[in-house]
């Protein structure tokens, strides 16, 4: 989770509230719920449980139009397979995904469309040294497609001459 303020200013006080929050949601069909003074809103899929959660005084839903935009997005950039071990396995697209949606606590985009477009942007911008090996060998492979088109292309034209 992400915290944008000190209402839970400890490891412990957040594993506390996590572990609080899970317990009340888990079980049940709804998707908004009020825990400790907060409104939260929740969706779980297959093995996981996603949670946007804000003041009582927030509009549930803007905070479900976040919720909705995370889940869309990670849909979008995992093929619909929104499950624990495909997560696990492009963390990297979950962190800039969020990024893109809020900033400090700031919903900054609810477009599930926007968002998957810009962290496919920004995951083309990383620097070959800070990328993962998956992410290295997809460029590798890219461009080595990329070079066999262009020779296929080069190929055909000089046949066709």
């Amino acid at each position: 989770m992400s915290y944008y303020d000190d209402t839970y200013p400890t490891v412990k006080e957040q594993k506390a509230f996590e572990k609080n929050i899970f317990n009340k949601t888990h079980r049940t069909d709804s998707e908004i719920a009020l825990l400790e003074g907060l409104t939260v809103v929740y969706k779980s899929n297959i093995d996981l449980f996603f949670y946007v959660i804000g003041s009582s005084h927030e509009n549930e839903l803007m905070l479900m139009a976040v919720l909705n935009c995370l889940f869309d997005s990670l849909s979008q950039m995992l093929r619909k397979n929104v499950e624990r071990r495909a997560l696990l396995e492009n963390m990297e697209g979950l962190f800039l995904a969020v990024d893109e949606i809020v900033d400090g606590g700031v919903i900054l985009e609810s477009d599930p469309q926007q968002v998957v477009h810009r962290v496919a942007l920004r995951g083309d911008d990383v620097p070959l040294t800070e990328q993962t090996v998956t992410q290295v060998r997809k460029t590798i492979l890219a461009s080595l497609s990329a070079i066999k088109f262009k020779s296929s292309i080069s190929l055909l034209t000089v046949k066709a001459h």
